[in-house]
């Protein structure tokens, strides 16, 4: 895992049924590992997302500007770590991921916490929106140097709203940059899956906030719901 960290990396994405995903993960084994926590294959995932007060980080990804930002708490469940992670991304598709470990998630960002945000964005105000939870899957390759996550039981809160991607999976390839040599985009690909671009941080946005802006979303929405 260290040696595939890619803190600085071109993300792939796709979204699929889980029939699909049955069909591709036994072909997978001679080419990945598979990433083992204390036991444990399918790891538990935890975020809290902050944007600003009108929904800024959320707004520039609607409207497709290229630079833009997240800003989250993430806790990794099963592994007892908790990180307040920044990530970016730039005008040539590149994700750059900073974080900072912490001792838990925060519901708003004070003091060292507020002061790390703000040394890498600028000086925002940020509120929490929303928490998300999945279960992930996690590979590597065993040939080229890539990460393979596949992240399943996706849920979404905010207040009293609830919601729920069931019966998807959104899996996400990261490489340094876009190789097509990467056996799971080829087995993918013979399936009929072509990659798809999706934020799960705009998709629950979307779905708790409905009175945002997201006409731009709405093709996205038709996809999932048709899974």
């Amino acid at each position: 895992m260290d040696e595939v960290s890619l803190m600085s990396r071109v993300d792939t994405k796709f979204v699929f049924d889980l029939d699909v995903f049955l069909t591709v993960l036994p072909q997978l084994k001679e080419h990945y590992f598979l990433l083992d926590v204390n036991g444990t294959k399918l790891s538990n995932y935890r975020s809290l997302y902050f944007d600003t007060d009108d929904f800024l980080f959320f707004k520039a990804h609607h409207n497709g500007k290229k630079n833009r930002s997240k800003v989250r708490f993430r806790e990794y469940i099963d592994s007892g770590l908790c990180f307040l992670e920044v990530k970016r991304k730039n005008n040539k598709g590149v994700t750059n991921k900073v974080r900072m470990k912490v001792p838990k998630i925060e519901p708003h960002l004070k003091d060292k916490n507020l002061s790390y945000v703000q040394s890498l964005i600028g000086k925002q105000e940020l509120y929490a929106k929303h928490w998300n939870m999945f279960s992930r899957i996690t590979m590597v390759n065993k040939h080229i140097k890539e990460r393979l996550t596949f992240d399943v039981d996706f849920k979404f809160e905010a207040d009293d709203k609830k919601g729920s991607f069931e019966n998807v999976v959104i899996a996400e390839v990261k490489q340094e940059k876009v190789n097509y040599a990467s056996t799971f985009m080829r087995l993918i690909k013979q399936n009929g899956v072509r990659p798809f671009r999706i934020s799960k941080y705009c998709m629950a946005t979307a779905s708790l906030y409905p009175e945002l802006k997201q006409n731009n979303f709405k093709s996205k929405f038709l996809h999932i719901n048709q899974l």
